[in-house]
């Protein structure tokens, strides 16, 4: 199975409770997946960070961990993060509260594993979680990989990073590099968000943005192509298709900020 090779702990921060999967040595990097949680091609992206010499922390915030991934499976999980008060889907000027356990998470894992600080890789609904936890000076390392919060819903929201100006001033304030990753197709993920976070952050900002068919006919990646480094990533005897790339591109980001 894939999860067998990983351990289990619980973390509680503020009477929030959620497991947490660990594997491997090395500098660390927190991942909080995607919609519907901890899937086998979650897991398959995690060890590849193991495989590059990293350990990983890979945070359960929703979901059934190590089962795949389906239409309905998402939907239903969807629905319930909606609901949640641990996440604000649509809120454009407050970060969602789970964010403040991934950072408590994040400041024992340096405890831990020490060295300058760990490393971040959100997703989907998560995917923009790396900019809250630029709040502490634990985080070194922020991946923003489809990030899809607050959802596009009115142009406002499009642009939207989800932080409050206050928050958003800090984070711009900390100099810290960004990596973000999308597909310039993705309604999830509009193409507003992406020119606020160029704006805000300058020279800070990386992104490798994946051309998608429906804005760029020709283009090597399916039409509703919506998570880099899971679902749509291809192939590994594929080295330069696009999303090959950005997953180059990430780990050379993790390794070049950790080290």
């Amino acid at each position: 199975m894939p999860l067998d090779d990983y351990r289990i702990e619980p973390f509680i921060h503020d009477g929030l409770r959620h497991d947490v999967y660990y594997r491997g040595e090395g500098r660390c990097v927190l991942i909080a997946p995607e919609i519907p949680g901890i899937t086998p091609i979650v897991t398959t992206f995690a060890d590849r960070l193991v495989d590059a010499g990293f350990s990983v922390a890979i945070a359960s915030l929703f979901g059934t961990p190590g089962r795949p991934s389906s239409t309905g499976l998402a939907v239903r999980t969807i629905l319930k993060a909606c609901v949640s008060k641990e996440f604000h889907v649509l809120a454009t000027r407050d970060s969602s509260p789970v964010t403040d356990w991934l950072r408590a998470l994040a400041r024992e894992l340096h405890e831990r594993h020490g060295g300058p600080g760990i490393g971040f890789v959100g997703m989907c609904l998560t995917g923009g979680f790396g900019l809250a936890m630029l709040l502490d000076d634990t985080v070194i390392a922020p991946v923003l990989s489809q990030p899809s919060l607050p959802f596009g819903i009115g142009g406002h929201r499009k642009a939207s990073t989800g932080l409050s100006d206050a928050e958003l001033d800090q984070v711009v304030a900390g100099g810290c590099p960004v990596l973000g990753l999308r597909f310039t197709g993705d309604a999830l993920v509009p193409n507003e968000r992406f020119a606020t976070l160029k704006h805000v952050l300058g020279d800070n900002f990386l992104h490798e943005e994946i051309l998608s068919p429906n804005t760029e006919p020709g283009a090597k990646t399916n039409k509703a192509a919506h998570s880099v480094l899971t679902e749509d990533l291809a192939p590994d005897d594929q080295p330069e298709h696009p999303t090959q790339v950005a997953l180059a591109r990430t780990l050379a980001f993790l390794s070049e900020r950790l080290a």
